[in-house]
């Protein structure tokens, strides 16, 4: 049930802590006043802020409460042949096949095909997820695309400026040749977006007369794939994950804390 857009099940965050047994209601109302308690990664100050404590992720000084999860960040580079999902009725492998065991389930932020390699983050932090992904953050994604034919400087242009796809005109993109190849009539270019379409970077290509060989995504925000080999992954450092969300005008993001042995 709803009321005035909140769920029945919320609560005053200060009596949600009481009564997990983390403080009493005052000294609740403290540690929120305090910038020490996060919901959902955001840091909450104000006193009436409700939550939900069977969904909503909430911390103090970076420790979740009694059964809430442990935020989990991962950098992948994902070789071709694996799908950007959490599980595939037909028995393909995925992107978490490639992952450490772990008792965290994470999740794609965004998908790359399965003929597409390089670099992709789960999480399983769902408020950085929405941020990063929304249209309006504009997170750019950079990718080296091996094209056939040798691009000329009026269709470097075009992708710069937007390409018509069936969807619509694309937003300005950036866009260098990196290599030409004549011998083999290919050319290698660097294409950045901060749109998600589907496919979109072999959309635009083939858009203007050229099909892709080979993609691999090189950057996604703030990250690279510097010293990780594909196949591999490791996880986010703390600060890392702060600059994510700076970049997405959130809120400091709860510390990570040690997994239990």
């Amino acid at each position: 049930m709803m009321k005035d857009g909140k769920t029945l099940a919320e609560e005053r965050l200060q009596k949600i802590l009481s009564q997990a047994g983390v403080a009493s209601r005052r000294a609740a109302e403290r540690l929120i006043a305090e910038g020490r308690v996060t919901v959902n990664g955001m840091v909450v100050t104000e006193l009436g802020k409700k939550a939900d404590a069977a969904s909503d992720h909430i911390a103090v000084d970076g420790e979740p409460l009694a059964g809430t999860e442990r935020l989990s960040y991962y950098l992948l580079n994902k070789p071709k042949g694996y799908i950007s999902t959490v599980k595939d009725e037909r028995g393909r492998r995925t992107v978490l096949d490639l992952l450490p065991d772990m008792e965290e389930r994470l999740y794609p932020v965004g998908r790359l095909d399965s003929n597409t390699e390089g670099l992709l983050l789960l999480t399983n932090d769902g408020a950085l997820t929405n941020a990063l992904l929304h249209p309006a953050r504009e997170v750019t994604k950079t990718y080296l695309a091996v094209v056939e034919g040798q691009v000329t400087p009026s269709e470097l242009n075009r992708l710069r400026q937007g390409v018509e796809l069936s969807d619509g005109l694309t937003a300005p993109a950036g866009a260098f040749i990196v290599e030409r190849d004549e011998a083999e009539n290919r050319t290698k270019l660097e294409i950045t977006l901060h749109e998600g379409r589907n496919r979109q970077v072999r959309r635009m290509c083939e858009a203007v007369g050229h099909r892709v060989r080979s993609l691999k995504r090189v950057q996604f925000a703030c990250l690279t794939l510097a010293g990780v080999r594909r196949g591999e992954s490791r996880p986010l450092s703390k600060e890392e994950v702060r600059e994510l969300y700076a970049m997405t005008a959130s809120a400091t993001p709860p510390a990570r804390r040690r997994k239990a042995p």
